[in-house]
């Protein structure tokens, strides 16, 4: 199984904490918060690792180099100041990216069954498929709204009537990326608006919770389940 991790942000919501070092590289118990997703991935079977960097990229590439030491093997798609957002960083990088794939985002753990997700994908004719949690404001605020199978509406705002939030995760068909102009700056949330009209974009509903660490209290939980025992290496 394949994944794309979208790791080329600025992380700017951690002020100084990536003033020299990109958010995948923040410290985690010892480790790199990237080496945890990338160990979760690998437990699950997700060991062909596509990493879309820009900021600091030679820094993870330093670190983490084919990814052998993690048992996985890693691929870098830098888009060097280019700052192309999430959707724009994956066109970047489709020369490397299979039929289909998975999408996280780099600040993003998630405990679930990825094959399981896959699979879902799979059994149903779409060209994506987004990982959502019911979170009705809990633990973020809700952006996803959701009617039988399929996402109906993504939003940045508030919006009434929405109780799931974007979990990070994704599955995505390589066709899907067509309908994006090569090296030209696009978001997800753009993306997925064209998607969404022609039920194009599935929902998985997630009934764990994940965790993030693009927010100082995010990061801060984390390292708290981390030690706790709460990850498994």
């Amino acid at each position: 199984m394949q994944i794309a991790i979208l790791a080329g942000g600025l992380g700017t919501r951690l002020g100084p904490l990536t003033r020299d070092r990109p958010k995948s590289l923040v410290d985690v118990q010892g480790r790199p918060f990237l080496a945890w997703q990338l160990d979760l991935l690998r437990r699950h079977g997700v060991t062909d690792v596509v990493l879309c960097v820009g900021h600091l990229a030679e820094a993870i590439e330093r670190h983490f180099g084919d990814g052998s030491a993690f048992g996985v093997r890693l691929r870098y798609s830098d888009e060097g100041g280019r700052r192309l957002g999430t959707a724009g960083a994956l066109t970047w990088a489709a020369g490397l990216l299979g039929e289909v794939f998975f999408v996280l985002f780099g600040d993003s753990y998630l405990l679930l069954d990825y094959r399981a997700i896959l699979e879902h994908f799979l059994a149903r004719d779409r060209l994506a498929l987004m990982v959502v949690h019911r979170n009705a404001n809990r633990w973020d605020r809700s952006d996803v709204a959701v009617d039988g199978d399929c996402v109906t509406a993504y939003a940045a705002g508030p919006t009434p009537g929405m109780i799931h939030i974007n979990a990070g995760l994704s599955v995505l068909r390589h066709a899907a990326l067509d309908a994006l102009a090569p090296g030209q700056p696009a978001s997800l949330q753009d993306f997925y608006a064209r998607l969404i009209p022609r039920r194009q974009l599935l929902a998985y509903e997630a009934r764990q919770r994940f965790y993030e660490v693009g927010s100082p209290a995010g990061l801060e939980e984390f390292r708290r389940l981390v030690a706790e025992g709460g990850v498994p290496r």
